[in-house]
């Protein structure tokens, strides 16, 4: 993107028209109105902070440091449960050990700048858009940056690669615990995670694993969530066996991560399977040929647990608008902790066998954190990331230029 001039509003419809004719998805038909957003301003700790809405409709939000180095980190947040308003999801923006990420970013100079995204849930394809509709809006209120750097966990370390894979928007990207080598593995693991559960758990949870009831969603926490945690103190067998057969992660030196990871990984089917189901079409999840292994009696299990067949059109559509090509634009920084209970660290592998036939080393470099967790970083460990993101991006930008023209005498 040329960074030479501000947008005006005509020149921001006719740019996003651009952008979208060119890329090689079309989420969907936009209906923005793109006048000019209101915005508030205040003044905190050194940060002139601005809010207001995008043109798609997503809140945002932008912290300017008074020693501003000319640079903008942009955040893409992860999954929100879509019974949700929609909402900047702070607590997303606080690390583990109570860092708060606007504060780190802006406390080193950088511009930070995050947004709600219009619409909860699997919103990858509207994300990208809300996205550059921030970047833009960022170039209309204020200096434009000389690098623009996107960042995010979870589904937004999704969102961060599909947004580098698509288009030139971003000069670097830092993805952090996200879904990307195989998302139909993503739900299988989810699925399969719950059928086994209801299999070792007949009768807990209402529905099915691919038609959550209401009941379920609206009585989660106060109903399923201590039902669960106490048939897991009564049936510890049971838990062994399920996380086995699951090849979900837990540290064995920490009992408590047992809990952990089954009402983590059963949150995500609960509040994000029919939000996903309505997106693509039906049921993407398919376990007809699956063997699961690690219980006390392998033939049983497999001839009596709950079986799915992927729908097909489900499945094309889950490709399209979810996986990753590994056909980079710009360079890609990665970190997983090894133990992810939520998205598995196996999707990096994955997206490295997609990512080396296409781009070379100083587009793509991935980072392990031996540590139980989803996201569960430091704040050392997100700044290392980051700060190999900034080199690995103004190198390559280094190596764009053009070579000086020699003149003979």
């Amino acid at each position: 993107m040329m960074r030479s001039f501000r947008v005006s509003v005509f020149m921001f419809s006719l740019l996003i028209f651009i952008l979208l004719s060119c890329s090689n998805e079309l989420p969907f038909e936009s209906q923005n109105d793109l006048s000019t957003p209101q915005v508030t301003l205040q003044t905190i700790e050194g940060n002139t902070v601005y809010e207001g809405i995008l043109p798609g409709g997503a809140l945002f939000k932008i912290w300017m440091p008074d020693n501003w180095n000319n640079e903008l980190v942009i955040f893409a947040h992860g999954y929100v449960d879509p019974t949700q308003p929609v909402a900047i999801p702070e607590s997303q923006l606080t690390l583990d050990d109570g860092t708060y990420v606007p504060d780190l970013v802006t406390e080193m100079g950088y511009a930070f700048a995050t947004t709600s995204y219009r619409e909860n849930g699997f919103v990858v394809q509207e994300a990208i858009i809300d996205l550059v509709e921030l970047e833009f809006t960022f170039e209309e209120l204020l200096p434009e940056p000389e690098f623009v750097y996107l960042i995010g966990g979870s589904e937004g370390g999704l969102i961060t690669i599909k947004s580098l894979e698509m288009k030139k928007l971003y000069d670097g990207g830092l993805a952090l615990c996200g879904p990307i080598g195989d998302f139909q593995r993503q739900v299988n693991y989810i699925g399969d995670f719950r059928v086994l559960y209801d299999y070792f758990f007949p009768g807990v949870l209402p529905g099915s694993p691919m038609q959550i009831p209401d009941e379920l969603i609206a009585n989660w926490e106060s109903k399923y969530v201590p039902r669960i945690l106490s048939l897991m103190q009564t049936y510890p067998d049971r838990v062994q066996q399920l996380i086995r057969c699951a090849k979900a992660p837990v540290d064995p030196n920490d009992p408590a991560t047992f809990a952990q990871t089954v009402l983590g990984v059963l949150w995500f089917n609960v509040f994000a399977t029919n939000d996903l189901v309505a997106r693509v079409g039906d049921n993407p999840y398919d376990n007809m040929d699956r063997q699961y292994h690690g219980s006390g009696d392998d033939q049983y299990l497999n001839k009596n647990v709950q079986r799915f067949k992927a729908d097909p059109e489900a499945l094309a559509n889950l490709k399209r608008m979810y996986d990753t090509t590994g056909d980079l634009n710009r360079p890609v920084v990665t970190m997983h902790t090894v133990g992810d209970p939520i998205v598995p660290a196996w999707h990096e592998r994955l997206y490295r066998e997609k990512v080396f036939p296409e781009n070379g080393r100083i587009m793509y470099t991935n980072e392990f954190i031996w540590r139980y967790g989803h996201c569960n970083f430091t704040k050392e460990e997100v700044l290392k990331g980051f700060t190999l993101m900034v080199q690995k991006a103004k190198l390559y930008k280094e190596l764009q230029l053009p070579m000086p023209t020699m003149v003979l005498r």
